[in-house]
């Protein structure tokens, strides 16, 4: 009678075989872990290198806390590129002055105030807004803002508008609108060189932004136009360097941050987040469902002795303008300008 047949064991998995799915494994793994490593650490080294190109100035002062956080900006728009020169403030001069307020609830508002702006200079008497950086820097320019608003500023950052010319052709340009019926078409502004066939928006380079900043004589509302186009200025610039795209072109994002950063300088204590939250405020004050505007204004050409012509801001709606400011009170859209508008 014959056997059945054994039973034949399969033969065994050689063991480089066996392994070789591991190793896939293992390799696909640290792949997988270096570009994680690359993607985090890309950013963080970016916000390194950026928080040491920071320029400080000593600005801010000791006084007490107001609600939301408040943003004075000071800007220059001098055919000098790069921030408000001259340490010593002798001959020093801001042209634009905004508040960014940013508040615990409600919309976020970009408010200019008027250089002429007439207010009480601390230690120095009646005077144009203006005057008190030409008199004390930085220091006394934010001494005078939070007397007239009754705001702290939490933090200050000067502008030179020479240097976001060349922000707006590191984005490949921004658009801007020109619409304001009180202006003449075609506009041929010989003093900022500013040329707009008529009304309506255009892609422009960094040329004509600094020229749609600087440009006044031509606007019968003078620097009260003029603070409301630089407001969309850097609106426009704000979302030009916010694009989702740019995560993904890191030379881009170097000439950028290099580019920005040279035309900023920021209060001592203020650093790469302070500015990503003002860049997130600006993006929310000009946006749709923010604030743009200036104090409620009386007279434009108020000429109360000695200082010459000067803006005049409305004493009864303003305290109450600042407060509403300040709790986020006040409705979306455009506020103030000029008297009876």
């Amino acid at each position: 009678m014959s056997r059945p047949p054994e039973h034949v064991p399969a033969p065994a998995p050689r063991p480089e075989t066996a392994g070789r799915p591991r190793r896939r494994g293992r390799r696909a793994a640290g792949v997988l872990a270096f570009v994680l490593v690359l993607l985090l650490a890309w950013p963080i080294g970016l916000l390194i290198w950026a928080s040491g190109k920071i320029q400080h100035v000593e600005a801010l002062t000791t006084a007490p806390g107001t609600a939301g956080t408040t943003y004075l900006l000071a800007g220059s728009d001098s055919r000098a590129d790069g921030v408000i020169e001259d340490a010593e403030t002798l001959g020093a001069r801001t042209d634009t002055i905004m508040l960014l307020q940013v508040p615990s609830r409600g919309p976020a508002a970009l408010i200019s105030l008027p250089r002429d702006t007439f207010v009480d200079i601390p230690g120095q008497g009646p005077g144009k807004l203006n005057a008190s950086f030409s008199l004390g820097g930085a220091p006394l320019l934010v001494q005078t803002v939070e007397q007239l608003t009754g705001l702290r500023v939490d933090h200050y950052v000067e502008i030179g508008f020479g240097g976001v010319q060349h922000v707006v052709d590191a984005v490949g340009g921004v658009e801007l609108c020109l619409e304001d019926p009180n202006i003449a078409y075609p506009v041929d502004d010989q003093d900022s060189g500013l040329v707009w066939p008529a009304p309506g928006c255009q892609v422009v380079d960094g040329f004509t932004a600094l020229a749609f900043a600087r440009m006044r004589q031509s606007d019968p509302t003078g620097d009260i136009g003029r603070g409301l186009r630089q407001q969309q200025l850097i609106g426009a610039v704000t979302s030009a360097v916010s694009t989702p795209s740019l995560a993904l072109q890191p030379t881009k994002q170097v000439a950028l941050v290099d580019t920005g950063l040279g035309a900023l300088a920021v209060s001592e204590g203020s650093g790469i987040l302070d500015l990503g939250r003002l860049a997130l405020g600006f993006r929310a004050a000009t946006g749709p469902e923010g604030i743009r505007g200036t104090p409620p204004i009386l007279d434009t050409n108020y000429r109360p002795g000695g200082v010459g012509s000067t803006v005049r801001l409305d004493p009864d709606a303003t305290p109450a303008f600042f407060a509403d400011l300040a709790e986020g009170a006040l409705p979306p859209g455009t506020v103030g300008g000029m008297p009876g508008s």
